[in-house]
């Protein structure tokens, strides 16, 4: 699977929806919670995807229809630090901490989009906080790039911001589209691309730096 061709949705089944399920089961049964949370951490690491299918399929035997898209934006803004722990970096320097607050806040502000998108007056505010939270990401992406050990962890962190950049400029044109069209699934979609883009930051430094 790559996240060029499909709906980022899949990457984000796993952190945004069914690991905050598993922490409240946790207040229930931790010792269940934990063996649910082992198998399919394990599952989602050969099978990526694997835990959207799961949940798609109970939908569909249900006859359940829900944007999935919208759903997961929208419960995005209420995963916690421990939900998402592969995307949240540990070192203590403030490069670092700064790169995780810069992150978690765009995801914070895109989460918003499914209630704001309606009410234009607010949409426009909050895609001026969007274009401000993209440009201090990759202020924090850049005072990171002196913790990267060797050409090659430069080169990989380079191309992760190249790459975020890239879908930066789609989502400012999905807006430009929105607009004209009034499609909202459109930006819903981009707006997913851009918080796993900002994910894929954070794990490649993760992998150089710790």
């Amino acid at each position: 699977m790559t996240m060029g061709d499909e709906t980022p949705v899949t990457s984000l089944i796993f952190p945004v929806l069914i690991r905050p399920i598993l922490s409240q089961l946790e207040k229930q049964d931790i010792s269940a919670s934990q063996t649910l949370r082992s198998a399919l951490t394990k599952a989602e690491a050969s099978y990526p995807g694997i835990t959207y299918d799961l949940v798609v399929g109970i939908m569909k035997k249900g006859d359940v229809a829900v944007n999935m898209n919208e759903s997961i934006l929208r419960l995005q803004g209420g995963v916690s630090d421990s939900d998402v722990v592969e995307y949240r970096l540990s070192r203590s320097e403030d490069a670092f901490q700064e790169l995780n607050k810069k992150s978690a806040s765009l995801k914070r502000i895109l989460s918003r989009i499914p209630d704001e998108i309606t009410d234009r007056k607010t949409f426009l505010e909050t895609i001026k906080e969007i274009a401000s939270a993209i440009k201090k990401l990759l202020d924090a992406v850049n005072e990171i790039s002196g913790f990267i050990p060797g050409s090659t962890g430069k080169q990989a962190l380079e191309q992760r911001k190249r790459e975020f950049v890239k879908f930066s400029k789609r989502f400012s044109n999905t807006l430009k589209e929105y607009f004209k069209e009034g499609h909202a699934n459109a930006v819903f979609i981009s707006a997913l691309y851009l918080i796993h883009q900002t994910n894929m930051i954070i794990a490649t430094v993760k992998s150089k730096c710790e």
